[in-house]
């Protein structure tokens, strides 16, 4: 295919990309979506080697113990995006696809449809809807990432074209957490008393998400705009300085978030009422009940931690790219058969449910004007990410990382990622990005190819469509999923770190990190620290909104880390380079300090050895 490489590119000067004026002249035109012929249908289903072909199934099973397994120097063939790929290895690799983004995709929604401040506390039937419609959106928008279609009539292409799957971003969860909190705070949001008559509890409000998904709408065109700038002005603008610190951040926030649940909820009973209906969690006559942090409650949790751990050791490929699942189905099974869970909950959830069966009318859709540039700031994130994702699917796919292709992938992903946000807020669910952890399948399976992807989608769509498959999550405790969402939030703040690493870390680079790191971490972790200062009590509604989209701004540790890296990053001026043969003051100073250490080890080695002669 043309522009697969095999090794690594010659660096190069970076090319911009200038499609010809021309359209009919645009050879681009093959990384677009095309209907399978007659001739390729009939091979693909109706001969032995379109269902099976000659690939190695045992590479998937086999699981990693030392004491059997022996090293083969034959490895799976790579299948390249649009190579031929037998039926039967599409259903598997889709399938594994499916489950290694399973849990990331639910898990968002879990969180802010559950109880417990910064979230909604919606009922039962409705949050089992909201995971069938995320996996249905999930299904749907990674049809349009993967097929990638030409816009009519011009230059500009929608999707990547690649094996990039779309999932609900994790990005926007603590900027919902601050926008939620403060409508109950406002009154916006009901409050009312717990069935002991006396404790004050947040009631349902999916008010709140109606507000959400408005804003989205509105916010996500940003992003639609931004995906017709050139990508090397975008990486001007948000380098790995700037993305890598905010995805840390992110990861941090939500990792507080996953060990909440880990000890028993994040709902009332985390506070520890003394004689309260929330003494113990999840709540009084709950199965098993017992106090937040019990041992219980963190034996679960470890159960689930420790099950991930023992399949990165010991599991096949296949295992080891749905770790996170399988952990999550222990977890279940120990749970459910030691009392932790409820049935009622699955008996009661519909057989078969779609998009919009909860619409509107459930979610009152509006514009919740404090949450504007909190969310303008997420979706410029998300788009940043976003480029990286598609880079490295570039990258996994052994496609060209540089060049006009390149380029035109980076401008689809980017328009596909923006609509996406906005379509997935029109099917009732929260904004949805690329997905990056689906490359490490790629890169261990060496499949690459789109008929995986569809597979995937597939899988996906199916899981949502029949709804209790989505409800088995509400049957599993706090804990059991704290055991597991802690280990994927801990993936996102690695992956800040991984996007740091690339850099030079010159005196400039500490400089900005540090400044955004030291109020970004500072407000996740005391989220409160920076708001009370900023109050209003008067009568304006619209000083009022202003006095809100602050508070949301300054509660929220990525979006202020965000701003300050940006801002600095804007404003500083890059390191004068060092002249060939000269030596930096950094390096000079790390020599210093090493003959230092050398010259202390010397001293320690001659006073010991005077105390062995004496």
């Amino acid at each position: 295919m043309a522009g697969e490489i095999t090794s690594a590119p010659t660096p190069t000067k970076t090319p911009v990309y200038t499609p010809t004026s021309d359209l009919d002249q645009d050879d681009l035109s093959d990384t677009a979506g095309s209907l399978p012929t007659l001739r390729g249908i009939y091979e693909t289903l109706f001969t032995k080697d379109g269902w099976l072909g000659d690939y190695d199934y045992g590479f998937l099973c086999m699981p990693t113990l030392p004491c059997l397994n022996r090293k083969s120097s034959r490895k799976p063939p790579f299948f390249g995006l649009k190579t031929k790929l037998p039926v039967l290895l599409a259903i598997v690799m889709g399938f594994q696809h499916a489950l290694a983004m399973l849990a990331g995709v639910v898990t968002p929604v879990l969180i802010m449809s559950g109880p417990g401040t910064g979230n909604m506390n919606l009922d039962v039937s409705t949050r089992s809807y909201m995971l069938s419609a995320s996996l249905i959106s999930s299904g749907i928008l990674s049809l349009i990432q993967i097929t990638r279609f030409r816009i009519f009539n011009t230059k500009y292409y929608l999707g990547t074209g690649l094996l990039s799957v779309v999932g609900t971003s994790f990005n926007f969860v603590p900027t919902f957490n601050a926008m939620t909190t403060r409508m109950y705070q406002s009154g916006q949001c009901p409050m009312g008393i717990a069935p002991d008559g006396v404790t004050q509890i947040q009631l349902p409000c999916p008010k709140a998400w109606g507000a959400f998904l408005g804003t989205c709408m509105l916010c996500s065109l940003i992003e639609i705009l931004l995906a017709f700038l050139p990508a090397r002005i975008m990486k001007r603008l948000f380098p790995p300085v700037v993305t890598g610190v905010t995805v840390f951040l992110i990861g941090a926030k939500l990792i507080g978030t996953g060990l909440t649940q880990w000890a028993g909820g994040a709902g009332p009973c985390s506070a520890m009422p003394v004689d309260d209906f929330f003494s113990v969690c999840p709540n009084q006559g709950a199965p098993n009940a017992a106090p937040w942090a019990s041992p219980q409650w963190i034996g679960l949790g470890f159960l689930v931690f420790m099950t991930i751990m023992f399949v990165e050791f010991f599991g096949s490929p296949f295992m080891r790219n749905a770790q996170v699942v399988i952990g999550l189905a222990v977890g279940l099974i120990v749970a459910a058969t030691t009392g932790y869970t409820d049935s009622s909950t699955l008996d009661s959830a519909p057989t078969v449910t779609f998009l919009w069966v909860k619409n509107f009318s459930t979610f009152p859709l509006s514009i919740y004007a404090p949450a504007i540039i909190p969310l303008l700031v997420t979706y410029v994130l998300t788009m940043v990410e976003a480029i990286g994702d598609v880079t490295a699917s570039c990258e996994v796919s052994r496609l060209a990382v540089e060049g006009r292709e390149f380029e035109s992938r980076i401008q689809g992903g980017v328009l596909a990622d923006g609509l996406g946000g906005f379509l997935s807020a029109v099917m009732t669910n929260s904004p949805m990005s690329v997905f990056a952890q689906n490359n490490g399948i790629i890169a261990l399976t060496r499949c690459a190819n789109a008929s995986a992807g569809y597979m995937c989608c597939v899988f996906l769509i199916l899981m949502g469509i029949f709804s209790k498959f989505g409800t088995l999550f509400l049957m599993i405790p706090d804990s059991v999923l704290g055991g597991m969402t802690t280990f994927l939030f801990a993936n996102v703040a690695s992956s800040g770190m991984r996007i740091l690493a690339f850099l030079k870390w010159t005196r400039r680079d500490r400089f900005i990190v540090s400044a955004a790191i030291s109020l970004g971490l500072g407000v996740s972790l005391i989220p409160n620290a920076l708001t009370h200062f900023v109050s209003y009590n008067g009568t304006s509604s619209v000083l009022q909104g202003l006095v809100d989209s602050a508070n949301i701004i300054l509660s929220t540790g990525f979006c202020v880390g965000a701003i300050i890296a940006i801002v600095l990053n804007q404003l500083l001026p890059e390191d004068v380079p060092e002249q060939e043969g000269e030596e930096s003051t950094e390096e000079v100073d790390s020599q210093h300090a090493a003959k230092a250490v050398a010259d202390m080890e010397e001293a320690s080695r001659g006073e010991k050895a005077d105390m062995k002669h004496l």
